[in-house]
């Protein structure tokens, strides 16, 4: 029988698919790209802001049509929205036969078998479980990067965030099932690990009473065949003295960290329910500035939170004018329901929240443009992502960018390159946010 598996929102949400992915193709199922020929349709939903809902809801009405069509036999959704509307779901959209939670997706050869058979009913577990199925996760990044998922949860609560009421806690994962799913995949011939959790560097508090992310980072460092380790979602206050030694010491970790602040004024930082004033976020970029020099750091921004003032938007704007991030993405707020800014006076009207995420965005484009032309004369270790159709001349990515985020760099040659390899160029010159490189 034939799967179709559409995965939505972040790459933590795509781990998990990965997984599930596993798990059916163990049992023989066939994948397919193919609405038309899927007997089986399963969805990883997402529904972090009112956008990712909007699309969750979108592919479930459209696969829906199918189900109806008789084409597809069942139809199974899981993930956040899944866990947080499980019922809700069933309820008002009978094509669905099977509903998974955040922390039952390791049931999803259950959930097949059982909306085969014709019932209908939701699957859950714990939220603070953590699924550990054995089964190798099938990697759909392409196979030269992918994502290590190494906690799932949070436990800061940020007062505009629905994850801890959907994902639970933070837990981290054991240390030697992560360094074998590593080494499982650099044997799949991965050579980026990209470490992701809604917090990476509380990674091991829970389970060893220490934060333990610079130790797995060494033992990950000793992994034959991965040539980058990236690290995202780190939370500027938890960054400690020992994370950035490593850093320095393993030439293996890219310089390279995520650090989303999401504002800069200390009375919306407080109402946000961040662990950070605008002068700590400051002192820790300078500090990371001061003891890796190259370092490349992005963040990201809510804008027009509850109660935000025009000022407090323009200091946000000189903030980000002052310390000139190398990458930076802004977003609307999005009121959550069961979230406490939901509830807050002073909601900001959409116009407004659009007008200054596009400020912030426009001052951040001339940032990044600056930047890039920055990088010119300079020579870059790049991973080669493919080749451009049609043109002598290929794609890649330098340390200072993440897949699917950042930006890329493009090298004219003759000279035949294999995807996944690695080739030092000098960059000549600079195309908005992407480069221009030759070979050395």
């Amino acid at each position: 029988m034939k799967i179709l598996f559409i995965s939505l929102g972040c790459d933590k949400n795509l781990v998990d698919t990965e997984v599930m992915l596993g798990m059916l193709a163990s049992r023989g199922y066939e994948m397919t790209n193919d609405e038309q020929e899927a007997d089986i349709i399963v969805i990883n939903t997402c529904c972090f802001i009112h956008d990712a809902k909007e699309e969750s809801i979108q592919n479930i009405l459209e696969m829906a049509e199918y189900k109806k069509s008789g084409s597809a036999k069942a139809l199974i959704v899981t993930g956040c929205m899944a866990e947080r509307y499980r019922q809700e779901i069933l309820d008002e959209i009978p094509e669905v036969d099977e509903v998974l939670g955040t922390t039952a997706y390791d049931r999803i050869l259950d959930a097949v078998d059982a909306a085969l058979a014709g019932q209908h009913e939701v699957m859950t577990a714990d939220l603070d479980a953590l699924p550990l199925p054995e089964t190798k996760r099938l990697v759909t990044t392409g196979g030269h990067f992918a994502y290590l998922k190494i906690a799932e949860g949070c436990d800061k609560h940020c007062t505009y965030c629905i994850i801890p009421k959907i994902r639970g806690n933070f837990r981290s994962v054991p240390m030697e099932r992560l360094l074998k799913e590593a080494q499982d995949l650099a044997e799949q011939g991965v050579k980026e690990l990209i470490l992701v959790a809604q917090e990476t560097t509380l990674y091991g508090k829970d389970l060893y009473g220490e934060k333990s992310l610079p130790k797995l980072l060494r033992e990950l460092c000793k992994i034959s065949g991965i040539r980058w380790i990236r690290i995202l979602y780190c939370y500027p206050e938890e960054i400690t003295d020992e994370l950035i030694q490593v850093m320095k010491e393993e030439p293996k970790i890219c310089h390279y960290l995520d650090l989303p602040i999401q504002h800069a004024n200390d009375t919306i930082l407080k109402r946000m329910g961040r662990r950070t004033s605008k002068q700590e976020l400051i002192d820790i970029v300078q500090k990371l500035r001061k003891e890796i020099p190259d370092i490349c750091l992005r963040t990201t921004l809510i804008t027009g939170f509850p109660g935000e003032t025009q000022e407090q938007h323009e200091e946000v704007m000189e903030f980000i004018d002052t310390l000139e991030f190398d990458r930076l993405g802004a977003f609307t707020y999005s009121p959550e329901e069961d979230t406490p800014a939901a509830t807050f006076e002073d909601q900001i009207d959409e116009e407004v929240k659009e007008d200054r995420q596009a400020d912030i965005m426009e001052l951040q484009q001339e940032i990044a443009f600056d930047k890039a032309e920055d990088m010119i004369g300079r020579e870059v270790l790049v991973m080669i992502e493919g080749k451009v159709a049609d043109e002598n001349a290929y794609v890649g990515r330098t340390y200072r960018d993440a897949p699917n985020v950042d930006g890329l760099i493009f090298i004219n040659t003759d000279v035949e390159l294999i995807s996944g390899d690695f080739a030092k160029v000098k960059v000549t010159g600079a195309l908005d946010y992407d480069l221009i490189g030759e070979l050395m």
